[in-house]
């Protein structure tokens, strides 16, 4: 039986010889052709660690994509780091990132009719825009994650990418040594694999696993082990029977599996921008989900898990403690799970978590329903007079989530950055960071530089920070991201003056500008769009075609 849709497809004779042809001349025999051609989308490259170690797994899913019968299609994305590009004009490509990786695997799923895919990512963006590709494509599929890192070393202590991003704050504010600061900028990166904590990476890689579209185990395994390997040797033989079943992404991306993946975030106390990401997702998907879904599951579903920024361990110590079937098992088993929801192993999530497990008693990493960090989950949406279209909150970490202060405002990253520096910042401002929303930016670009300096001073719990540009997954502290309608809109964000008073209230889930609506009025009848920053290439097509970050900041949302 051929599972070969390019075959079933092209006319026979004169047509199809052209096309059998150019396959011959890489090597095909006759027999292949009634195999199923898939794509291995493949983001290894030397640009940063999340994706030096990807090579290897490309190898293994070609490997096992041969080993059950299929044809393996390598083919490249591109990545940006955002670890090294922050606090960079750099930065602004990294959400840009996310819909040039997802339109690659939708062209080259498309444009060569591959009878399924594996999308193999690292960073970030990697896995929202490999994902988004894939539900457009919507053939067979399944991701596979790069994998976490190791952390560091020094001192007794455990270090990882936002240990750096801090120490900077530490040092400026004279309370690390020169020495000290220069080993953990040389010691916190030991190796290959995406960073440690529950950052954007690992939440996205989390969130996979929960939706059904990743293997059991995959999103919390380490680089440079060999299970790693096993394991997207495993995902390529999987693939292979989703293709004969005809299983396809939009089949198990589903609103329930939607909403089994973001209670995953909130157990784990994942990242701000699983909220933006989720977003596109569903909108790729074709599924009904609004920024306001979120707060729906928050309310619902505690944070169990111990885990950095605001926590204490990493996903390797989560891998241990047995991963993220072990947190899905507590939440099903408290009935905030779809049990019903389809994976990509043919298996349902109740059927996929049967033999897991109760937790167990040796590891504090997971914690049970009855004693979570947080009854509640960690991602607030927030809304007021600063934010009708809502933002975003991580209240993990933090005594008491409210603050009213004179606002600080800077219309971009680097002056903020700066005046953090300098000292100027002292407990109970409130820093306004405008102009940097995904048209603004444009791109959205994360604040971490910033807000890991204010950490690193001492000022993490004192000092509000809101901004209509992203935070790093790794951030933590009062900080409220993702402010919609964003300023270069016209949103109230851009009618803020120095010195006026803001309240950022996590209790009654409000952003607010304490200025009469008479006195806002006559600033917006003053208030000017600034120029585009960019008039061609990339950046500026981004900034023509995005949509607001309160509908994930996509570019084909067409009205």
């Amino acid at each position: 039986m051929s599972f070969n849709r390019r075959s079933k497809n092209i006319t026979e004779g004169v047509a199809r010889a052209p096309n059998r042809s150019m396959y011959y001349g890489m090597g095909y025999e006759e027999g292949d052709f009634g195999k199923p051609m898939v794509g291995v989308a493949n983001g290894h490259s030397t640009i940063t660690p999340c994706n030096s170690g990807l090579q290897k797994l490309a190898d293994a899913a070609v490997e096992g994509l041969k080993q059950a019968g299929a044809n393996a299609q390598l083919f490249g994305t591109p990545t940006i780091s955002d670890g090294m590009a922050m606090g960079t004009e750099g930065m602004k490509y990294s959400l840009v990132s996310r819909e040039v990786i997802s339109d690659c695997v939708e062209t080259c799923v498309g444009g060569q009719w591959m009878d399924g895919v594996i999308v193999i990512g690292g960073c970030d963006k990697n896995m929202p825009g490999g994902l988004m590709g894939m539900l457009r494509a919507n053939v067979p599929a399944i991701y596979v994650y790069g994998g976490t890192i190791l952390p560091g070393h020094y001192k007794g202590q455990d270090l990882n990418i936002v240990s750096v991003f801090e120490a900077v704050g530490q040092f400026s504010a004279g309370n690390m040594s020169e020495e000290d600061f220069c080993q953990i900028e040389r010691r916190a990166i030991p190796g290959t694999g995406s960073c440690g904590g529950m950052y954007t990476a690992n939440t996205m890689s989390s969130a996979f696993e929960a939706l059904g579209i990743s293997l059991p185990y995959s999103s919390t395994m380490a680089n440079v082990h060999d299970e790693k390997t096993d394991s997207t040797r495993e995902s390529a033989r999987v693939l292979v029977e989703a293709i004969k079943k005809d299983l396809k992404p939009r089949d198990i991306v589903t609103k329930k599996a939607i909403e089994n993946a973001v209670a995953v975030i909130m157990a784990t106390g994942g990242s701000t921008n699983a909220v933006l990401h989720f977003l596109a997702i569903a909108h790729a998907a074709g599924v009904e989900w609004t920024i306001d879904d979120f707060e729906r599951i928050r309310k619902k579903v505690p944070v169990l898990c111990d885990l950095k920024p605001s926590g204490k361990y990493l996903a390797v110590d989560l891998h241990r403690a047995g991963g993220i079937p072990a947190v899905m098992k507590v939440l099903l088993d408290a009935g905030l799970l779809h049990g019903d929801c389809m994976t990509i192993t043919g298996k349902t999530v109740a059927e996929s978590l049967a033999d897991i497990p109760p937790l167990r008693a040796d590891q504090d990493v997971i914690r049970p329903i009855s004693n979570p960090m947080y009854e509640e989950g960690h991602l607030a949406i927030l809304k007021g007079n600063l934010s009708t279209e809502g933002c975003v909150a991580k209240i993990t970490g933090l005594k008491n989530p409210v603050i009213t202060g004179p606002a600080r405002v800077f219309d971009d990253e680097q002056s903020a950055l700066a005046a953090i520096m300098a000292k100027k910042i002292v407990a109970g401002d409130v820093m306004v960071l405008r102009y940097l929303g995904p048209k603004g930016g444009p791109g959205m670009p994360e604040m971490l530089a910033p807000t890991g300096a204010l950490i690193g001073q001492g000022l993490g719990e004192s000092v509000g920070l809101i901004t209509d540009g992203r935070f790093s997954g790794g951030t933590w502290g009062m900080v409220v991201g993702h402010v919609a309608p964003e300023a270069y809109e016209g949103g109230t964000i851009a009618l803020v003056h120095e010195g006026d008073s803001i309240t950022i209230d996590a209790h009654t889930l409000t952003l607010q500008l304490n200025v009469s609506d008479e006195e806002l009025a006559k600033r917006r009848a003053a208030w000017k769009r600034p120029a585009p920053r960019y008039t061609r290439g990339v950046l500026a097509k981004f900034a023509k075609s995005a949509s607001s970050a309160s509908s994930g900041a996509v570019l084909d949302k067409f009205e």
